[in-house]
């Protein structure tokens, strides 16, 4: 099976030793993404539903560049700065944007470093 990286200049470049996706016979993965702009690289956003919807713009950026989209994913982990006190809020946005029947997710609470969300997706290539 051929790993090959998958990359775009439209979501944040990694800012360590990590690719941005990577397609994996059928399955595309990728890194976890933060609300950052790619050009600047400061935070977008104020509150965790502006965040989420940057995030979600980054992940469909990364798996277009394989002809995928948000409809494809299977599979998400969500990390929230404050679970209990964002999570409604999270996931309002989140329903805004991915469709039934919904992927596959786990949401935690993590210390993240100055972001209230972070999201990494696997999708399926039909």
């Amino acid at each position: 099976m051929d790993i090959t990286a998958v990359r775009t200049d439209k979501a944040p470049a990694p800012a360590g030793a990590y690719s941005q996706g990577l397609a994996a016979g059928p399955f595309v993965f990728t890194a976890g993404m933060g609300p950052i702009d790619p050009e600047t690289r400061a935070v977008i956003g104020d509150t965790v539903a502006e965040q989420t919807d940057r995030v979600l713009d980054h992940l469909q950026t990364i798996l277009a560049e394989r002809g995928l989209d948000l409809s494809d994913v299977v599979k998400m982990t969500v990390h929230l700065q404050h679970l209990q006190r964002d999570f409604a809020a999270f996931d309002a946005a989140y329903r805004k944007r991915l469709r039934e029947p919904y992927p596959v997710r786990t949401t935690v609470g993590s210390t993240l470093n100055g972001i209230l969300v972070e999201i990494d997706a696997v999708a399926l290539a039909r």
